[in-house]
């Protein structure tokens, strides 16, 4: 997906060098002229940065940036015709990424756009690993190996493991089964697919007795075991 950017500069000349340089690198520039509407910006979408003019007409950029550092953790490239080192550091010192001052080369700001993009992905924590199941599916063969084992399961039997295996841990109740599992939800009835799941369960503990997968929950319906 193309980093969404964020551009909150009130000159319309220069926002639109801004964004015609985003764009023709590769991101998805979005340009708002305040503060108000960058509030309401940040609010509705999933930004990956944030290049915030320092004088804006309702606002001043360094007191938006702390509102921003409150809640959210984008990055922000500061953009202003200030240069005094005082300016510099005080933005730096209240969470910026960066800070690019006027007059500049709209190139040179894409630049550090994707420099503090890379530079944040690495800092960031890596994604949670999948847990590690004992199933392997074949679905062109419709076969399921448990522990390495093939099991010899009903078309039935197969369409509700299956399900189960999208999302361990996720409960789904009997109606949402016979929803997802029979080609007919209304020839199904509950107790239809409490034997078809009884049935599945022994196929499991034939390999396995000392394990149950498949996870009861009283009144709600039916999980895959999320931890191994």
């Amino acid at each position: 997906m193309k980093p969404k950017i964020l551009v909150v500069e009130d000159e319309r000349a220069v926002a639109d060098s801004i964004v015609y340089a985003l764009r023709t690198d590769g991101c998805e520039p979005m340009w708002v002229a305040t503060g108000e509407d960058a509030r309401g910006a940040l609010a509705d979408g999933d930004v990956s940065l944030v290049v915030l003019d320092v004088g804006l007409p309702d606002c001043n950029g360094f007191d938006l940036c702390r509102e921003i550092r409150r809640t959210l953790e984008v990055p922000v490239i500061f953009l202003t015709a200030r240069s005094e080192e005082m300016d510099r550091v005080v933005g730096l010192e209240i969470g910026a990424d960066d800070y690019v001052s006027k007059p500049f080369s709209p190139r040179e700001l894409s630049a550090r756009v994707r420099a503090v993009l890379r530079r944040t992905r690495v800092q960031a924590a890596p994604p949670p690993e999948p847990p590690s199941l004992p199933f392997e599916i074949d679905a062109r063969r419709r076969l399921v190996r448990y522990f390495g084992h093939p099991l010899d399961l009903t078309r039935t039997e197969y369409r509700i493991l299956e399900v189960l295996l999208r999302h361990p841990g996720w409960v789904y109740s009997r109606e949402q089964l016979m929803e997802l599992v029979w080609d007919d939800p209304g020839s199904a009835v509950d107790r239809t697919v409490d034997s078809h799941v009884k049935a599945l369960r022994a196929k499991l503990r034939a390999v396995r007795p000392d394990l149950d997968p498949i996870v009861t929950h009283r009144g709600q319906g039916y999980a895959l075991q999320e931890r191994w």
